[in-house]
């Protein structure tokens, strides 16, 4: 079969789907990935065919020193509608003659748009939890904001309004590329694969059964190898701090990283820049700075994780079996924060405005304590055993199967 797989995201969307390629590739199916193309290194170190959608997404999340969560969804609302028509054109473009398209992230509409279009099967994937639920609040919604009896109806609220924000471009496109009618009503019947562990994140019983809780997306392992410097750094002394936030380079702004670096003071620490513009000449001694590393090679190998919260970094963290320290900042990193808190391998998040040298210390402390070490080194050794991408392979064979079989019964 020929999957086409979109989406538009930072690399914490890209990497997991270019690992669910790679999957689909090794069974004897046909894929192609499109995506950001900052994004797209994932892909091409993994073999996977890709094409870069229209766009800058970390152009686009580049912060200014006022910058707020307010202004991050702005910021991804403004670049979707502005690429919405061209996504569009490109997906269709590549979708022709595919058996189904896998859609995610921001190019979520335009994906089901060209699906309906081409009249294919439209399967859903991500990681973050969408599917209304009673037994948690959607995770765009701060914690403790939504009283229980509400968690259910709250995320036909918070779809409602992603649909709102994203809808006058969609329809428009749809009717400019496609000439289809326009939609009234954001999509809510078609499948959802989720690249999410089972044992942070439970499936939760009303779910229905077309959605699967997978487990997370991790990779094959890539013929990589440490460079010198790091080897040598990892064995002069004990285990590391690892501090890192991915594609918020708002996190490592100049006046929290100082706070950052004193919070630290005394330890060793690999520091991952990520998106940001941190240059090794701004660390102190101690630090040994890290690029792209494989995560479930590098953490295993330290004390903790301190991050950004991230659904890809927080899998990660948890399945090495090390406590995490979470800086959240927008969108579902609060939700990811929380839920590593509640299961005891966290200390409660750290206020990103209220980040000083001293309470971050504190929290590092607290991470670090003998009975969260426990707790994480057994949620660890829990989701090691989960096998994400083969659970997300035999999904997508039995919707497969199931929608051959309707058109059949149909014909």
């Amino acid at each position: 079969m020929k999957f086409v797989v979109v989406t538009y995201g930072t690399e914490g969307d890209t990497r997991p789907l270019s690992a669910l390629c790679r999957a689909l590739m090794d069974v004897g199916h046909e894929v192609h990935l499109l995506a950001d193309g900052a994004t797209l290194g994932s892909a091409a170190a993994l073999g996977v065919p890709a094409t870069a959608l229209a766009g800058d997404i970390r152009e686009t999340l580049r912060p200014s020193k006022e910058s707020t969560p307010t202004d991050t969804a702005r910021a991804l609302a403004a670049i979707a509608n502005a690429n919405t028509e061209t996504w569009l054109r490109q997906i269709v473009s590549v979708a022709k003659g595919c058996d189904a398209i896998i859609l995610s992230a921001l190019a979520a509409f335009v994906g089901l748009s060209a699906a309906e279009y081409l009249d294919v099967q439209a399967i859903g994937a991500g990681f973050i939890p969408i599917t209304p639920t009673a037994e948690f609040p959607p995770p765009l919604v701060p914690p403790g904001f939504v009283p229980h009896w509400l968690n259910r109806p709250s995320y036909k609220w918070v779809n409602s309004l992603v649909w709102g924000l994203l809808r006058k471009t969609t329809n428009a496109a749809r009717a400019r590329v496609c000439g289809l009618p326009p939609r009234k009503k954001v999509w809510s019947d078609h499948p959802m694969l989720y690249g999410v562990s089972p044992s942070l994140l439970p499936r939760p019983g009303d779910y229905p059964d077309n959605i699967y809780v997978c487990g997370q997306w991790v990779p094959p392992a890539p013929d990589w190898s440490p460079p010198p410097d790091l080897v040598e750094f990892l064995a002069a002394g004990e285990p590391p701090l690892y501090l890192g936030f991915g594609s918020m380079a708002g996190l490592v702004q100049p006046g929290l990283l100082e706070e950052l670096i004193g919070a630290v003071a005394g330890r060793r620490v690999l520091f991952y820049p990520g998106w940001s513009d941190v240059r090794s000449s701004d660390l102190p001694p101690g630090f040994c700075v890290v690029r792209d590393t494989p995560h479930d090679w590098l953490f295993p190998r330290t004390s903790a994780v301190i991050h950004h919260g991230g659904a890809g970094t927080t899998h990660s963290a948890a399945r090495a079996g090390v406590p995490s320290v979470v800086v959240p900042l927008a969108g579902d990193q609060f939700f990811w924060a929380d839920r590593l808190a509640r299961l005891g391998v966290a200390p409660a998040p750290v206020k990103v405005r209220k980040l000083r040298a001293a309470s971050l210390a504190r929290s590092i402390a607290q991470a670090e304590k003998a009975d969260v070490r426990a707790r994480s080194a057994a949620l660890g050794a829990q989701m090691a055993g989960e096998q994400g991408l083969a659970h997300a392979i035999s999904a997508i064979g039995t919707l497969m199967m199931t929608r051959t079989q309707t058109s059949r019964g149909n014909s």
